[in-house]
């Protein structure tokens, strides 16, 4: 099952557990603890007072009693001192522990806060790592939906290099900053009331003036290297003799999902691998594979095209298949661009540089 991230209140998360990052008391505290308590009820501290304690890096459990979920998991993150004093294998400890822990209680799903890294003071980067390292591990062999919660844009986590050199492809590439929309919307304007004339010689000419025209200011608009002729050769060939319905139902393109499963049975690779190295789950999957007709979400395709590592021209061709394209009007297509074009195919990272942007993210 995925792993998410998400900008919420995790005492409003309606999961079968939330992880507490708590002190080793576990009788409350401030931040994520205290907001736990405050929102649980006093049946929780009453329960935490039979618990003894835990020590960092250990988790204990507890009814949720007030909060949507059922349990809470309690663990003890590390004090940051600095790194020389063991601090990262504590606070793996505390993810792998609490999974476990999890799995005990035979829960679906879980929300972590990102531990230790409000007033125990790990580095927000170095502490985003380490959980995200830890719950892809556990999942590589669980099913379980992991979210991991996020309080506001304070909870940084991409580093400013990679977060400096997406910002300059977004700025690069995005179609908002580099077309004259005024010129361009004049042009689609002329061009819309040509497609209302008569096939005529004097009006395909007058088309084909008007669409190389149209191509020239896409053109000089366009990021580097961007390639205006397929929409020149688009609205050029809009008075080719129009095909039969009848014609055109006989040759459908292969669907999504005969494209997918085709694509990979050529990779060698197993349903579960694709379907884990695109952080959608196992349901999701069955129903893609045993519906032809079946239509995914734009998140789910792009996920699918990135877990079989395909080029930029040939997620194109997927995604098309599902009735979607990828757009330089869209932030959201343009990072996706990025990756591909890197040969980045690791889902966990897009999908942080998409949370950092407010874009969705890849998967379910």
């Amino acid at each position: 099952m995925p792993f998410m991230i998400e900008r919420n209140d995790i005492t409003r998360m309606k999961v079968d557990a939330i992880v507490n990052a708590a002190n080793s008391s576990l009788l409350g505290g401030g931040g994520v603890d205290g907001a736990i308590h405050r929102a649980a009820g006093s049946g929780l501290l009453k329960e935490c007072r039979k618990l003894g304690g835990c020590e960092t890096g250990e988790a204990k459990w507890t009814k949720g009693y007030k909060l949507p979920a059922k349990f809470v998991i309690h663990t003890v993150g590390p004090i940051w001192q600095g790194g020389e004093h063991g601090e990262e294998a504590l606070l793996r400890s505390c993810y792998r522990n609490s999974l476990l822990t999890a799995e005990e209680l035979d829960c679906g799903s879980v929300a972590f806060p990102l531990i230790s890294a409000g007033v125990y003071g790990y580095p927000r980067h170095e502490a985003f790592r380490i959980a995200s390292e830890e719950i892809r591990a556990f999942l590589e062999t669980h099913e379980m939906r992991v979210t991991l919660v996020l309080f506001d844009r304070a909870s940084y986590i991409m580093g400013s290099k990679e977060m400096g050199e997406i910002a300059a492809f977004i700025d690069d590439n995005y179609w908002e900053a580099h077309t004259d929309h005024s010129a361009f919307q004049r042009r689609r304007a002329e061009l819309a009331k040509l497609y209302s004339m008569q096939p005529t010689p004097a009006a395909e000419s007058a088309l084909c003036e008007a669409a190389d025209e149209a191509a020239d200011i896409c053109a000089d608009h366009a990021a580097p290297g961007a390639q205006a002729a397929p929409f020149a050769q688009a609205v050029n060939g809009a008075y080719a003799r129009p095909e039969t319905l009848e014609s055109i139902l006989k040759s459908l393109d292969e669907s999504f999902s005969k494209n997918l499963l085709r694509r990979i049975d050529a990779s060698g690779m197993t349903d579960a691998e694709c379907y884990k190295r695109a952080n959608i789950d196992r349901k999701l999957f069955s129903k893609i594979r045993s519906d032809e007709h079946y239509k995914p979400s734009k998140p789910t395709a792009i996920a699918l095209a990135v877990a079989l590592r395909l080029d930029l021209d040939s997620t194109k061709d997927l995604l098309r298949r599902a009735g979607f394209a990828l757009s330089h009007s869209n932030k959201f297509d343009v990072i996706i661009e990025y990756f591909i074009k890197k040969g980045v195919y690791d889902i966990f990272e897009i999908n942080e540089a998409l949370f950092e942007f407010d874009q969705p993210l890849l998967g379910n």
